[in-house]
């Protein structure tokens, strides 16, 4: 559904990814509009797909996540069903953050996260490298993050 945004929506949009948490009412004065339309307003925008969802952002380092790894992954082959193979098999892995699907020669970037170093070596070794059609892995450990801006608009 393609939904043309105006200024206001643009408003909208940058007030709840600074803070999602806000009422409805804090909102509407904070683009400058009245309650009602702006609560018409999010839910257009929720409805047609552009508001995924709401969510609480976690520091990993204070629940104990202290790893964060990069994995490289490159498949023996590409078909489709391969690739759906593979990205089932990313999504039951909890160690799996996120996943891109890649053009080039890399056909996956994972970030994963946990506890150690030990988990990280672990789950490479005995799930990455193991799973099926899994060509090549390299990985990379980060040092510290440097930037996490998730905002769009």
């Amino acid at each position: 559904m393609n939904m043309r945004l105006d200024p206001i929506d643009w408003k909208i949009l940058r007030e709840l990814q600074a803070d999602g948490r806000m009422t409805n009412v804090e909102l509407a004065s904070r683009v400058g509009i009245s309650a009602p339309p702006c609560l018409r307003r999010v839910r257009a925008l929720e409805e047609a797909g552009i508001i995924k969802g709401y969510r609480a952002l976690l520091d990993e380092k204070s629940l104990g996540l202290d790893a964060t790894m990069f994995a490289f992954v490159s498949l023996s082959s590409q078909s489709e069903a391969e690739l759906m193979a593979f990205e089932a098999r990313v999504a039951s892995w909890p160690i799996v953050r996120e996943c891109w699907m890649q053009s080039g020669e890399i056909d996956f970037i994972l970030k994963c996260v946990a506890p150690d170093l030990k988990t990280c070596q672990t789950f490479v070794i005995e799930q990455l490298t193991a799973a099926p059609n899994v060509g090549t892995v390299r990985t990379s450990l980060t040092l510290r993050q440097v930037k996490n801006e998730p905002s769009v608009a």
